[in-house]
């Protein structure tokens, strides 16, 4: 044959332009993935492109198999060593080279999935971690302030009788209850009976803070020494309590 074309190799060297996403976009796959900055939405958007050079590379497969399903290494010339005229070379070729380079991007957005998800993991364990450790320091600390509450909130003496009408009854007090506070006096300056009549005596006709522990919890009351009809300024009887 004269004027015959010279023989080409086969083969994907003879590759067209490229046509890939790596060539056209920057993706999440462009890179490493930041140790702790990884997100949900990080791994949601690696699917999403992988989703879509799935697609490509599938659409490049489809442009072979419309070439008399030559696919990927057959040969692009005949049995004499010249091009074949019964495919179209540029789009062979241009599809060859797209498969391969999106293969690669599929290979790298697939190892960053690995890694974002291992990451997601990892934090998980240790958020789950600083949670535990978070709730048993809180656990400790409620159990420190309940021992030490209760070591400040340590009953100095007891009201044995309360009469009807009298200004303890009024405030609330109740028979059994152990006090804790009456106006400045506490467990830690509390000597005698004497300190609550001290108290009372500079106290007639002015509110007093009165706290007491009844049935294992805290009351607060207002107590006014006042003259009534009975006995004293209070109406009640308190007697020391023996620790």
């Amino acid at each position: 044959m004269g004027g015959a074309v010279a023989p080409v190799s086969s083969g994907v060297h003879d590759r067209g332009p490229p046509s890939t996403m790596s060539d056209t976009e920057d993706g999440p796959s462009g890179g490493s993935l930041k140790a702790g900055a990884v997100t949900v939405s990080d791994v949601q958007e690696l699917m999403r492109r992988k989703e879509e050079i799935e697609a490509q590379i599938q659409a490049n497969y489809d442009v072979l198999e419309s070439q008399r399903g030559i696919g990927m290494n057959e040969p692009l010339v005949d049995c004499e060593g010249y091009p074949r005229s019964d495919v179209d070379l540029y789009q062979v070729r241009t599809a060859r080279h797209n498969i391969i380079c999106l293969q690669n991007d599929h290979k790298a957005v697939m190892k960053q999935v690995e890694e974002a998800l291992h990451q997601l993991h990892a934090r998980d364990k240790q958020k789950q971690a600083r949670d535990m450790a978070e709730a048993q320091k809180e656990a400790m600390s409620h159990k420190l302030g309940q021992s030490m509450s209760y070591g400040t909130c340590q009953g100095f003496a007891k009201v044995n009788s309360i009469s009807p009408g009298s200004p303890a009854s009024t405030a609330g007090l109740l028979v059994d209850d152990e006090i804790v506070e009456f106006g400045s006096v506490n467990a830690q300056n509390f000597h005698s009976l004497q300190n609550i009549s001290t108290v009372v005596q500079h106290s007639e006709g002015r509110s007093l803070n009165v706290m007491v522990i009844r049935r294992g919890e805290r009351h607060q009351l207002r107590l006014v020494p006042t003259r009534w009809a009975g006995k004293g300024l209070l109406g009640c009887n308190i007697i020391p309590l023996q620790r």
